[in-house]
């Protein structure tokens, strides 16, 4: 298993000027924890006085890096060889960071220039608490260790994932798109209480709604963005929508042109499975102007409407003509109220499979599919 590594950006971007923790001795390195307690087999020298770090400052934040400075007393800092890095997520923030002396979780980086910026994808995930402290180290000609007292505890969040990261996201989801079928409705699915909640409370407009946290646990617009979701895929044989559905027995109708069009921007938003041989994309259709394309434009990559791999719309004769992605399970987010008389709602024939819904899935991690090489 491959250690934690700690990187900065003071020195040669080409040559790491940290310590990888696999590289000391961890029969030497047998850390205290933060209050202080060692091991009865610890190979660190009794403490003396090291410059304890403080006024710790996180910075830079991305879903799987961050910056990091603090201050010390000159007293003693050109002893400083080391520094020892406790960062855990933060509900296990009192445990002890050595559980196994063969798995270590401390990072151990070399006195390098201040801010450093710790950064590595298997320890760091997006959107995530964290907490960090720091001590200082001297290393001993004999290999053993004299640290300071640790710092302060610091709580700080990781963030979404980026353009850079979604793009990365998407050029995979890209590769099994598949072929185009063609489409001529969007259509939703619910319980017969909505559509009889949104014509009684909203005047007859169905209303969006904040995204859940299904899929990807770093995209930008889970639990951000307000939409209203509807569905395009259609059946290979009939060129229709199925009949089964998760979500409800009564379905909203409405043609693709009302809803999609050069009127409208599209956006792709996750790519992601649930432990299963089926892929599902999120795209987001936004009014152009609208507050929901001003959203997307800041977070999400934007998609030529006519030519992408998911979800088309173009002009033939002077005729809207849609197509859809054959192989993946298109989830379109529309970010305005749509009327219902725009439309129709009706009861479908076929069954409710709950197995396939996807509310508040959790995407799965270990998928060499759909997961790009930053923090799941």
């Amino acid at each position: 298993m491959e250690a934690p590594r700690l990187a900065h950006t003071m020195g040669s971007p080409t040559s790491p000027c940290e310590e990888v923790i696999k590289n000391l001795s961890l029969e030497a390195i047998q850390l205290c924890d933060r209050d202080g307690n060692k091991s009865q087999d610890s190979g660190i020298a009794e403490m003396e006085e090291l410059p304890v770090p403080h006024n710790i400052k996180i910075s830079n934040i991305t879903c799987d890096s961050f910056k990091i400075s603090w201050e010390m007393d000159s007293k003693s800092k050109d002893r400083i060889t080391h520094y020892f890095i406790d960062l855990n997520k933060k509900e296990n923030k009192n445990s002890n960071k050595f559980k196994h002396k063969d798995v270590p979780t401390k990072l151990v980086a070399k006195a390098v220039p201040l801010p450093m910026t710790v950064r590595g994808h298997w320890f760091l995930s997006p959107r995530t608490e964290y907490t960090v402290a720091v001590q200082t180290a001297s290393k001993q000609v004999d290999g053993d260790y004299v640290v300071s007292e640790w710092s302060e505890i610091i709580e700080f969040c990781t963030a979404d994932y980026s353009k850079v990261h979604l793009t990365q996201l998407l050029e995979k989801a890209e590769v099994i798109a598949g072929r185009m079928l063609k489409l001529s409705v969007f259509y939703r699915n619910q319980h017969k209480e909505y559509f009889d909640y949104t014509r009684e409370h909203h005047g007859n407009a169905m209303q969006p709604s904040v995204k859940d946290n299904s899929g990807s646990h770093g995209s930008p617009i889970s639990g951000k963005l307000e939409g209203i979701f509807f569905s395009c895929n259609t059946e290979f044989n009939t060129g229709k929508p199925p009949q089964d559905s998760p979500y409800g027995r009564y379905r909203f109708e409405i043609a693709a042109e009302k809803l999609f069009n050069p009127n409208t921007n599209l956006y792709f938003g996750d790519f992601y499975c649930m432990y299963t041989a089926y892929h599902y994309v999120i795209l987001v259709i936004a009014p152009v102007g609208s507050p929901g394309d001003e959203f997307c434009k800041q977070r999400l990559p934007q998609l030529n409407i006519k030519d992408n791999k998911f979800l088309t719309c173009d002009e033939e004769d002077g005729v809207m003509v849609y197509h859809h992605a054959q192989d993946v399970i298109l989830e379109v987010i529309y970010t305005d109220p749509v009327d219902l008389s725009l439309g129709t709602v009706a009861e479908i024939t076929g069954h409710q499979l709950m197995s396939l819904s996807t509310a508040n899935a959790k995407k799965d991690p270990s998928c060499k599919t759909c997961n790009i090489s930053v923090g799941r």
